[in-house]
């Protein structure tokens, strides 16, 4: 017997558990809409005893929308192209991802069911149960459509969410992980994993402290060509998103358009993500440091093309945080040290510097303008 359950709220799977009856458990966030043949072409990897979990690809109804909607779909489509579908592959503990999959209930109840001491229950969960020795089938063929934030304040809720959440899954879960009987390859990157978020600091400190470091390269004498080490992990960061979107998820026009396309929008996409760092950092920071705070819904407005709106929707946030002003801050600071790269001709971190301007400006411009007055 299968029960679908709806999710839109942190308690949801653990209510949705105790009312369902069924042996397995279809869950889905409100915004998604699953194909009618979802149960027909998941159910069968339960003919397996050992699966407890299958989950399958998002797919973004409103990837055209906006350039915004364009960038994070990019960011999914890497998450299940390549993460997701090589842990799979390399027999790595999996994630389910809170929606568009399907749980045996006996594993729900054999791992200790839903905890609500993280923002990310649906993570904890699954570290739970493959630990307990049930295994997570994903299923990249399958494609589950869902709406993307449409407005930048819904985007922050849902990136503070999950990055605060995995901040406290792996507190919580670390200790497990070490001692539990996983292969040592097994414990490196389930570590690796669960320590995701805390990229973002990493993110943060290297662009604020490169300002004061750039008055110190001459001084000491440091040879700027020394930085072009780094270009090797940036070269395998833009060949994960090329395969990732260009030969795996986007499937219009030929591969030299996709390939242009790809080289134009790429490094919006690292302002982006730079211009969250800071957001994204005290999320990771609060979760290790045990700061509670409420789960937080990402609005959604039914938008599915260019001529829906978001606008005049109450559902929109009317808060200006502490840290949306220091994202503009942020962005005056990125904007002198490049006056200061030209007046100098010390160009040494001139892109970095536009890309960390562009995306602390854009970042803190698009909060303000898709507030609620």
């Amino acid at each position: 017997m299968i029960t679908p359950c709806s999710t839109s709220v942190g308690a949801a799977p653990k209510y949705g558990t105790e009312i369902c009856k069924g042996e397995f458990i279809a869950i889905f966030d409100a915004d998604f809409l699953p194909r009618p043949d979802f149960l027909k072409k998941t159910l069968p990897y339960f003919y397996n005893e050992k699966v407890g979990v299958v989950q399958t690809r998002w797919e973004h109804i409103n990837k055209d929308y906006s350039l915004l909607t364009r960038l994070q779909a990019m960011q999914l489509n890497v998450h299940f192209t390549v993460e997701q579908k090589g842990r799979n592959a390399a027999n790595y503990l999996l994630q389910f991802n809170g929606t568009a999959g399907v749980w045996r209930r006996e594993t729900i109840d054999d791992a200790g069911g839903w905890e609500a001491d993280t923002l990310t229950e649906d993570l904890d969960l699954s570290y739970r149960a493959q630990m307990k020795g049930w295994d997570i089938v994903f299923r990249e063929d399958l494609g589950s459509p869902a709406e993307l934030p449409a407005e930048m304040n819904g985007l922050k809720s849902q990136q503070f969410r999950w990055m605060k959440g995995g901040a406290e899954t792996a507190k919580k879960m670390l200790p497990s992980v070490w001692s539990s009987n996983l292969k040592l390859p097994q414990k490196i990157h389930a570590t690796t994993h669960l320590l995701a978020s805390s990229v973002f600091l990493s993110i943060f400190l290297m662009g604020f402290l490169s300002v004061p470091i750039m008055f110190f390269i001459n001084p000491l004498g440091i040879e700027p060509s020394k930085f072009g080490y780094f270009y090797i992990s940036f070269f395998a960061v833009i060949t994960v998103y090329f395969v990732a979107n260009v030969t795996r998820s986007w499937n219009e026009g030929n591969i030299l358009w996709r390939a242009i396309k790809f080289f134009l929008i790429f490094p919006i996409f690292l302002a982006l993500s730079m211009g969250l760092s800071l957001h994204n950092s005290v999320a990771v920071i609060q979760g290790f440091l045990g700061k509670k705070t409420p789960f937080v819904r990402t609005p959604k407005f039914g938008i599915k093309n260019i001529t829906d709106t978001f606008k005049k929707k109450n559902y929109l946030s009317s808060k200006i945080s502490w840290v949306t002003i220091f994202e503009g801050i942020m962005a005056i600071y990125f904007l002198a040290s490049i006056l200061y790269a030209f007046q100098s001709s010390n160009k040494t971190f001139l892109y970095l510097h536009l890309l960390l301007f562009i995306g602390f400006g854009s970042t803190f411009f698009y909060t303000i303008k898709h507030s609620r007055s």
